[in-house]
């Protein structure tokens, strides 16, 4: 009789042992993750030039991108008002636009059906960049045709943790000015940030009849950051 007892209380102990086990988790499966960058480091085999926030503010006196970049090796520029204002173009190791791949933030700018690029839709686009990279030779070129010429990567600001106020203005000769107002909240409750800029440029132009007048603005962009802890 106590041999029976001895049984049945070890079954009913397994059961309740079964029961109470917690449940597992599941596992998916997911796919890899591919992470791809168009922009090199000193140790690729490109020649590339960097080109720092620093530098691009000391530069920008409201000409368009091309002439920022007018100082570096193999590269040649042009101007339709002769003062770098309005209608510019580059061209880099003796090709032209078509053949110089533009990127901005990694999306590419190139027109798609000329292959060209129009810098004067982006007035005072330096303004909101952050670093310039510019690749002679056909470096890390990944949209349009072959960039036979170069490849140049424009990054656009990057968050400002802290709240700014900024207003930039320029003269120049044949009644070339430039008006840039810029704000942002900073980071808020780390999370949260946003930011704004106005610009306004004009010049009379070197050449007859060559005049321009240009708006531009960055509407307000709501950034949500996620906040990371480290254990």
């Amino acid at each position: 009789m106590k041999r029976i007892a001895f049984i049945g209380l070890f079954m009913c102990s397994r059961v309740f042992a079964q029961v109470s086990e917690p449940v597992k988790d599941s596992f998916y499966t997911l796919q890899p993750l591919e992470v791809r960058a168009i922009t090199v480091s000193y140790k690729t085999p490109v020649t590339n030039n960097n080109i720092s926030k620093q530098d691009i503010t000391l530069r920008n006196l409201g000409q368009d991108l091309p002439f920022m970049l007018n100082q570096l090796p193999s590269v040649v520029v042009n101007s339709d008002a002769g003062n770098g204002f309005g209608y510019t173009g580059l061209r880099i190791r003796g090709t032209d636009a078509t053949r110089i791949n533009i990127t901005m933030n990694g999306i590419p700018y190139n027109d798609a059906e000329s292959q060209g690029t129009f810098f004067v839709d982006l007035p005072d686009i330096a303004s909101s960049t952050s670093g310039i990279q510019v690749q002679r030779g056909v470096g890390t070129s990944t949209n349009g045709s072959g960039a036979f010429g170069a490849n140049i990567n424009i990054s656009t600001s990057e968050n400002n943790t802290d709240a700014y106020a900024e207003l930039n203005n320029s003269f120049g000769s044949f009644g070339s000015r430039k008006h840039t107002f810029k704000t942002g909240t900073g980071l808020i409750k780390d999370h949260f940030s946003a930011d704004i800029r106005l610009s306004q440029m004009s010049s009379d132009g070197y050449i007859d009849r060559a005049t321009s007048s240009l708006h531009s603005g960055l509407p307000p962009q709501l950034i949500v950051q996620k906040n990371q802890h480290s254990d």
